[in-house]
């Protein structure tokens, strides 16, 4: 059975899980369909945006509309999540991506970006913490 825990260490791994962290949520829009209809490959796409970020993945689930139709998905991390939501018709793509911690989602986005290529965009960052709690 493990001794108790030191508070130096409890300390440490508050810091390494603090409860803090930025939330972008981009609109992607002007993307070439055929870029929007894979699951498989928006789901390599977003674990490698997840990996670029320094985020650690748990998990994923994409799920695909039919032939030529859109995906939702998501990759779950310790840091929290990577989403998407594509509509190839319209050749938009939703992207959610909240990380705490010491991942840095601004550099996922940057890869999603580089990878989708759209022709316009908008993107929101929002802080994100417990109430009443400062960055």
């Amino acid at each position: 059975m493990p001794g108790p825990v030191s508070s130096a260490a409890a300390a440490d791994n508050t810091l390494e899980h603090r409860p803090t962290g930025t939330h972008v949520l981009a609109d992607l829009g002007g993307i070439a369909a055929e870029k929007l209809c894979s699951c498989e490959w928006l789901d390599t796409l977003l674990r490698s945006a997840a990996q670029a970020a320094n985020a650690r993945v748990l998990h994923s689930h994409f799920h695909g509309f039919g032939d030529g139709q859109g995906v939702t998905g998501v990759v779950l991390l310790a840091e929290s999540h990577i989403s998407i939501h594509t509509w190839p018709e319209c050749g938009f793509a939703a992207a959610d991506i909240f990380m705490c911690g010491d991942a840095q989602p601004e550099l996922a986005l940057a890869i999603v970006m580089e990878a989708l290529q759209p022709a316009s965009h908008s993107v929101q960052s929002i802080y994100r913490s417990p109430p009443g709690r400062l960055p």
